[in-house]
This record gives structure tokens, C-alpha cells and sequence, in this order.
């Protein structure tokens, strides 16, 4: 996998980057990681939502009969003319 970094260079006030500074230390992180963190849940939404809602999605058709053969559902796809499928439509 690429993985492509961008580098952003970001003012803090001298009160918020102490902050930053001491909670990284505690957490054995940089203050780096604690901005793309904040960023990514503020921006991107929180992990564990992010997860449970691909949880919830994954798996969505299996109740569908459809699913349980799927080389056969593309065959009746492509079975036909396919002018008289779009007007059906």
C-alpha cells in the first residue's frame, strides 16, 4: 500500500502547545499524533463509529436470495436483450 503524507505546519498559542506537549508525554505519543487524532475524529468522525457503521454494512445482502449464487444472478443479468431491460425500467 502507498501511503502519501502531506506536511502542514500549524501556530499554536504557547497555552496550547504545553497541553499538547504534557498529554503527549503521558501518553508516549508525539504532539503530531495527538493533532492527526484530534483531526481525524473532528473531521473523519470517531473511530469506533466509523467501525460499527462497516460492522453494519458488511454482510447487508445476506439474507438476499440473490447472494447465495452469484454467478448465476450475473448470468440472468446478462441473459436477454439488453435494450428491452433498460425500457423495463
Amino acid at each position: 500500500m502507498i501511503y502519501i503524507v502531506r506536511r502542514v505546519q500549524v501556530y499554536l498559542d504557547d497555552y496550547l502547545y504545553h497541553t499538547l506537549h504534557a498529554r503527549a508525554r503521558t501518553q508516549k505519543t508525539s504532539v503530531s499524533e495527538l493533532v492527526r487524532e484530534a483531526v481525524r475524529e473532528r473531521y473523519l468522525g470517531k473511530q469506533d463509529e466509523r467501525k460499527k457503521a462497516m460492522e453494519e454494512f458488511v454482510g447487508i445482502r445476506k439474507e438476499s436470495a440473490e447472494s447465495s449464487d452469484a454467478a448465476a444472478y450475473v448470468r440472468r443479468l446478462r441473459r436477454g436483450n439488453r435494450l428491452d431491460r433498460l425500457h423495463k425500467a
